[in-house]
């Protein structure tokens, strides 16, 4: 899938991925992305001031057999981008301007939980802090995402 989403299929989209409907709006077009979708993600929670959503750790490995460092990247990016733009709603949207992560401990099996939690939400930018953990509940790592808010162009 790629590209602009019919309505049916954008609907469908959000909602298999844990998306609450009264959010879809802030999703316009494109679902939750071409990169999320290949992940695995997976909302369970979503609210501008707390996220999360889960992913599989196969097949986000990197050549030493565990979790790549860049798939907990992903996942925060993902979480606290759309948790800014759950904030900014539909008029807006979320521009990832800052991201860092320290990686705790690696998994080379199961599902990663994501857990986003809003540390500032402003009219112009959020900051979200993400804590990754494994099923056993085991920091993996920690990462904080600031995203800035834009007006959306007619049309996107």
């Amino acid at each position: 899938m790629s590209g602009r989403l019919g309505p049916e299929e954008h609907a469908r989209e959000l909602s298999e991925h844990g998306v609450p409907e009264e959010l879809h709006a802030v999703f316009p077009g494109h679902g939750i992305g071409g990169l999320a979708r290949a992940m695995g993600i997976r909302f369970t929670e979503l609210t501008p001031g707390r996220a999360v959503a889960t992913m599989p750790v196969e097949p986000n490995t990197q050549p030493g057999g565990i979790l790549h460092g860049g798939a907990h990247c992903v996942l925060a990016e993902t979480l606290a981008s759309s948790a800014a733009s759950a904030h900014a709603g539909p008029e807006r949207y979320a521009v990832g301007v800052d991201i860092n992560a320290t990686h705790q401990r690696g998994i080379a099996a199961g599902t990663v939980t994501g857990t986003c939690t809003a540390l500032h939400l402003g009219a112009t930018m959020t900051v979200h802090e993400v804590v990754m953990t494994d099923e056993q509940g085991r920091r993996l790592s920690t990462a904080r995402v600031t995203n800035l808010l834009r007006e959306r162009p007619s049309g996107r």
